[in-house]
């Protein structure tokens, strides 16, 4: 096994702890959520432990948003829902309970509910210009 032996996620990722397994590969286990915010709620789990995206590996990385593309398509066409949402969540004020890097794709059914919408907050575009500087200069 690669990865954590102490966090639940890795345990089922590599098939120690059974799950309703959508998609296999040499890279992720997608399962379907015991949680699930709409039928058919799944997660994508790499076998490999990141705790949350800024350590994963690019190469696994960039493999996530293809797959649940091709997850959220299947949603679609086996599940009738009419869209689908893809939620990463890092760090516990974002909501990351399972610190191990993973993504929900969840499908979204007409009449049903979207995802938790915010309340659009306004900057002017000085502070906007300030803002994207201190993201800027902290990536070099």
């Amino acid at each position: 096994m690669v990865g954590d032996n102490n966090c639940i996620f890795c345990k089922i990722a590599n098939g120690e702890i059974p799950s309703a397994t959508v998609y296999e590969d040499g890279d992720f286990r997608v399962i379907l959520d015991m949680g699930p915010a709409s039928k058919g709620h799944a997660l994508i789990l790499p076998k490999e432990h990141y705790k949350d995206l800024c350590e994963a590996d690019t190469a696994v990385a960039a493999k996530i948003l293809p797959l649940a593309g091709r997850i959220g398509a299947g949603m679609k066409k086996g599940l009738g829902a009419s869209g689908f949402n893809v939620v990463q969540n890092n760090g516990a004020s974002a909501g990351q309970t399972v610190f191990h890097l993973h993504v929900h794709v969840i499908p979204r059914y007409e009449g049903g509910p979207a995802m938790v919408s915010w309340e659009p907050g306004s900057a002017d575009a000085e502070v906007l210009a300030q803002t994207a500087k201190a993201i800027s200069a902290a990536m070099e």
